[in-house]
């Protein structure tokens, strides 16, 4: 679907609604503009209109405890030209570790106007304040849009950033602008004739559409750089704020899958970890994406995580010792802990928190398709077996959901009895050392599960699910996927994202049987029992359901968040995460996906950063997966189109659950269908 510039535009008026405007035809006022009092307060990001502000003016206050001549700094409210720091930093505001300003160009006079964004937040603002001099109406909006078009009628609408950690400058459009390579070609020289630091500004393309810029001739001479780059570059970022005091431990093992944490440590990980138990705090040399799984957990713990590149060298001196933990956005600290904040925290996690999970429904022994799964039966059946059959009952346009049953949580508490592995679960739950020693319960939950898969399945479940696998086709590219679905996944305030086994393209009714012991084992994966217990989960209450889903041999696949992970005042976007070819690497954090964000008023999609992986995960045909070249390397994985469809999807599934927080979706495109297989509470906001 190729979106129109009429349907563009009209859509656009039609979601920016009532605060809009246009021109009408007056000439744009070339005095220098109305004053401001300098030493006035920038609203805070995401907020309304300063108070004071109509029509372009504000009135001056006088500093605290200033009352003589020189009282008042008045600067105007917009410049023609910024000569020094001093004058950029004056017209601009910093948010994060970005510091940033807008301007415009008139097309017909080629005047440029830097505008004070203290002041006014968005260029429309700017532009009927102090150019065209009119109210906003809704009429006057879509005059004025067109000039995010490819022909512009009067105004080139772009924004100076100085991204201070890189120290990198670059001036770009808004993601949905359909600028072409002369309307960039025009703004950089003009631009660059303007601004005292001019020779170092770099065009950066917001969307996909702007990439395809990038090699036309009017490109020709403008230097270049891409978010993608500058993500990656970047030395720090902070994925949770917030902060914590806690015993450094600096992980330097070739092996990071065999160390073990302590509750009370602060994790700074040298090697990528795919997962981790619960700690204090968590600072990685090498980072991805918000989304991965070690990310996950560190926004359902409440710790502060951060990236930070050669942070192991810069803080070996403090090793093992007790330190004080802060990340912002803007940077994080680290230093030795004071007694009383080693104290003050002793105190504050006394207050123990629990999660209630669903009552177990032991008595329903049906495998049951999943259109058949109501949200009320996710005491039987599991949450994500419960929520994506309310998904596939529901029969939304646009997606398909891949066929599916479930096996309900009787079936497991009936092989744990049957076997007495659930007489061991007791003796181990009460075993002080188990329970003290972290590598002595290690071994002892993999002897556990071992029993747990090598037990044999029921007969009358290894035939029932033999009869259901038998109305869904297997072999060659269509097995299917064991997943869990355990009563302790997937609820408000424990999503448990990736704390149990998935058995992928299994091909066989035998290996499904297989599969669904392993998948019943892995509720007793050490990292699943760990954040139970950090969460005061009872283990004694947790049953596993299993679900068996057709597979789909993705061409690509990911993570969408009905939010901005990236900026809480942002209400109306979307996070979007994608891979090439199967999902599983894209929550393990080990190389960084094409990181999308989706805006729902206006569609526009700025690109964070692209996935260059040289390969990929597909089916094998004798089953499981496999990795083969990445044919695509390089190339967006998800276009408009798609992302465009997958937002859509995600805003219809928002109706079919509660509208408290945004929901988590895993999603599948097997080259132009678009598959759903999970959805949930987004736990992080």
């Amino acid at each position: 679907m190729n979106i129109t510039r009429a349907w563009f535009i009209g859509a656009l008026a039609l979601i920016l609604g009532s605060p809009a405007c246009k021109s009408t035809g007056a000439t744009p006022s070339s005095d220098g503009g109305n004053v401001r009092d300098s030493s006035r307060t920038p609203p805070t990001v995401g907020g309304g209109e300063p108070q004071g502000i109509g029509r372009g003016t504000v009135k001056p206050t006088a500093p605290d405890g200033a009352f003589g001549k020189k009282a008042f700094t008045k600067r105007r409210v917009f410049t023609h030209a910024i000569e020094n720091a001093a004058d950029f930093k004056a017209y601009s505001r910093k948010v994060g570790t970005e510091r940033f300003t807008k301007f415009i160009v008139d097309v017909r006079s080629d005047r440029i106007y830097y505008f004070d964004v203290n002041v006014y937040k968005l260029h429309v603002d700017f532009v009927f304040s102090e150019l065209y001099k009119v109210p906003q109406t809704n009429a006057r909006i879509i005059d004025f849009n067109r000039n995010y078009e490819s022909n512009k009628p009067e105004f080139l609408l772009c924004y100076l950033v100085h991204h201070t950690d890189q120290d990198v400058w670059t001036f770009a459009f808004w993601e949905g602008d359909l600028a072409s390579d002369a309307h960039v070609a025009r703004a950089y020289q003009r631009m660059k004739r303007s601004f005292f630091g001019g020779d170092k500004v770099k065009f950066r393309p917001d969307s996909t559409l702007q990439e395809e810029l990038l090699g036309k001739p009017a490109m020709k001479g403008i230097p270049t750089i891409s978010n993608d780059k500058l993500y990656k570059a970047a030395p720090y970022h902070a994925f949770t704020t917030g902060s914590s005091v806690g015993k450094l431990r600096i992980a330097k093992s070739s092996k990071p899958s065999d160390i073990n944490f302590a509750p009370d440590e602060i994790a700074l990980l040298v090697e990528v970890l795919p997962d981790i138990t619960p700690v204090r705090g968590i600072i990685s040399e090498q980072f991805s994406t918000p989304l991965a799984h070690v990310a996950l957990r560190a926004r359902a713990w409440g710790i502060p995580h951060v990236g930070m590149k050669a942070a192991a060298k810069k803080y070996a001196q403090l090793d093992g010792e007790w330190v004080f933990f802060e990340a912002k956005a803007g940077g994080a600290t680290l230093r030795r802990a004071t007694t009383s904040e080693i104290a003050a925290d002793k105190k504050r996690r006394s207050a123990a928190r629990a999660v209630k999970l669903p009552k177990a429904d032991l008595q329903q022994k049906k495998l049951k398709w999943l259109p058949d799964i109501r949200a009320t039966e996710a005491g039987a059946y599991g949450a994500k077996s419960a929520n994506l059959g309310e998904i596939a009952y529901a029969a939304l346009p646009g997606f398909e959901v891949p066929k599916g049953f479930a096996i309900p949580v009787a079936y497991y508490q009936q092989h744990m009895a049957k076997h007495r592995l659930d007489k061991a679960v007791s003796k181990l739950l009460t075993n002080p050392r188990f329970n003290k020693d972290s590598n002595y319960r290690k071994a002892e939950l993999t002897r556990l599960r071992e029993m747990i898969a090598a037990k044999p399945l029921d007969p009358a479940l290894d035939k029932a699910i033999a009869q259901h696998l038998a109305r869904m086709p297997l072999g060659g590219s269509k097995g299917v996927f064991v997943r869990s679905s355990t009563n302790a996944e997937d609820l408000p305030g424990f999503n448990g994202a990736g704390l149990y086994d998935t058995v992928p393209n299994v091909t066989g009714a035998k290996d499904a049987a297989a599969a669904v012991k392993r998948v019943w084992a892995s509720v007793w994966n050490r990292r699943a029992f760990e954040e139970r217990t950090h969460f005061g989960i009872d283990h004694n209450s947790v049953y596993g359901a299993v679900l068996i889903q057709q597979g789909v041999n993705a061409t690509a696949a990911g993570v969408l968040i009905t939010a901005n992970i990236f900026d809480r005042h942002d209400k109306t976007s979307y996070t979007i995460n994608a891979k090439s070819g199967l999902g599983i690497r894209v929550v393990e954090g080990k190389k960084v996906p094409e990181q999308l964000i989706f805006d729902m008023s206006n569609f526009g999609i700025k690109v964070l950063s692209r996935s260059d992986e040289d390969t990929m995960l597909v089916f094998d045909s004798s089953g499981g997966v496999k990795e083969v070249p990445n044919p695509n390397k390089g190339k967006p994985v998800l276009t408009d189109e798609r992302a465009m469809r997958l937002a859509m999807a995600a805003k219809a599934l928002t109706r079919l659950f509660p509208p408290d927080r945004p929901i988590d979706v895993e999603w599948l495109f097997e080259h132009d269908t678009l598959h759903i297989v999970q959805s949930r509470p987004y736990i992080g906001l």
